[in-house]
Parts: structure tokens; sequence; C-alpha cells
């Protein structure tokens, strides 16, 4: 398991706010301090415009230099726009792993998944799955998939990929919450799976199994996933069921489809975190 993270990407903050340095910081160290998992560090690599603007307009990329906050989720910290662009290097050196045959988890922050084609929203300032898409398909992909387990809904993820030729878009989240979007399929490529509040972890899982029948029936050469770990019973941002049994099963039905993946680390706001991250890890690894 290859993990891709930079210390940088803990060097802001602001008191009271669920999207924290300790995120990374106690992942890291548990990942750091295990024995099961045999693991490769990398750093993000550098982008260029070019890349960010397959997804972003050069406004929205000019913005995130901007003094006041974009909305009382998402601040605007100074270096704010670096943070983001290290985010989205990490997901490229992701998926340049899944490319050469390894599997790959981007340990970064800020998310990028709430982020549209021209406003940051929800803790994320660049679309870190959907660059990375684009720039796939634009080196020689055929058909990448992205699947998103975040209990929220990729509101700015199906709003840069919709109708994009040979793509496809598989949510799974919970509804009603944030963002308010994912009710239905959109386009002819965005499909959504909402789940109650409190939906019964074994009804969870097989809508999760449904997104994946899905996505086989896509046929994609590649697969970008979303993977955020705020659908955890315990987790302050939603009120869902899931367990650290069922994110190692997630990840192992992921590994079940012998298709080049990568995952970017989305939401997950529980002090669980850590775990249920080696959880998934294990899971993609086979163990």
């Amino acid at each position: 398991m290859k993990i891709i993270t930079d210390e940088h990407c803990i060097e802001y903050s602001r008191p009271g706010h669920p999207e924290s340095p300790a995120r990374i910081s106690r992942t890291h160290e548990k990942l750091r301090s295990q024995t099961d998992l045999p693991i490769t560090w990398a750093k993000p690599l550098p982008v260029e415009d070019k890349v960010l603007l397959r997804a972003h307009t050069p406004e929205h990329i000019a913005a995130l230099d901007q003094d006041g906050d974009f909305d009382a989720d998402t601040p605007a910290y100074p270096n704010i726009a670096q943070h983001a662009r290290r985010s989205v290097g990490a997901a490229l050196e992701a998926l340049k792993s899944a490319r050469a045959g390894e599997m790959a988890f981007s340990l970064m922050r800020p998310p990028g998944h709430h982020a549209t084609r021209n406003r940051p929203m929800g803790f994320c300032y660049l679309n870190s799955v959907a660059i990375t898409t684009l720039e796939a398909l634009a080196t020689g992909a055929k058909r990448v998939a992205v699947y998103d387990f975040d209990v929220h809904h990729g509101n700015g993820t199906e709003a840069i990929l919709l109708n994009q030729p040979n793509t496809a878009f598989f949510s799974i989240h919970q509804f009603p919450c944030y963002p308010g979007t994912g009710s239905a399929d959109v386009g002819n490529n965005c499909f959504n799976f909402p789940v109650a509040p409190a939906t019964p972890r074994g009804q969870y899982r097989k809508i999760l199994s449904n997104a994946l029948e899905r996505l086989k029936q896509f046929k994609p050469d590649l697969i970008a996933v979303s993977a955020g770990f705020d659908a955890y019973a315990r987790d302050p941002l939603a009120q869902e069921t899931l367990e650290v049994e069922d994110f190692h099963w997630l990840g192992q039905s992921l590994r079940n489809l012998s298709i080049p993946l990568f995952s970017l680390l989305e939401g997950g706001y529980s002090d669980d975190l850590p775990e249920l991250i080696l959880a998934y890890l294990k899971g993609l690894e086979g163990q």
C-alpha cells in the first residue's frame, strides 16, 4: 500500500472546525505504528494550472487567494490555494501509482468532492477526484468511474463530470443531509444512491453493493474512490450506522473488482477515523 501525504497539510486550522489537522496527524501516527500492513510513503506531485482548468474556471482558481471566507464551513485560510493544490498533487500521485499496479491512498486535507467548477464549499476548495478523473482521460484512460462513499453527496464531482464522455459517477450518501443534492440520478452518467438516516448496516451494505454492480456494468478501466468515513455510526456530522468492519468489507469489495483504483480521503470526523482508514486499507490489500 502506498500512502501519499505531506506534513504541510496539518499547518492550517480554525478552532472548533471539524475538518481539523488531527484527522491527518492521528491517522499518520496510527499507520506508522501498526505492523500488519506494509506501507510505502510518497509525496504529492507538482500541479500545473492546465490540469486544474479541466475541472475549474480561471476565476475559481484566482479566487482561492481571497481574504474573506467562502462560506461558514469553508474558511479562507492563509495559503489555502497551496494546500488545495497539494491535495490535488497527492491525487495525481495516487493515479500514477494505480497505473503502475499499486494500491494507493491519498491521506491529505483539504478534501475536495463538494467543490464545484466555480465555487469552494463544504470544506472543499479544489475537486481532486474530478481533476484526476479528467487528467486520466486526457492521458490515456478509456473509461473512468468515480465511486463516492462519503456520507455527504459529492455534488461538486457530479456537477463537473455531468454528461462528460467516458466518465460515470456513483455516489452513496445520506439523504436528506448536507448539501441537499443527490436525491436522484442526473444526466446520462451520474447515478445516486440516497440512504435514509439511521439505515441498518445490512441494508446500507446492500446499497453500497448495488452501486458497485452498476459501476461494473459501466466497464471502467480505472476507478477513482472518494473515500469518506463519515457514514460511521459515531461520526458527529451525520446519522448513519456503519462500523469498522463495514469499511474493511468495502475495501475488500473494491479489491474484488480487479480494476486499477486509487482512493482519496474526503470526510470522516470521528475520533476513530484512523481505525476506519486502516480497516479500509487492509480490505483493499486483501488482509
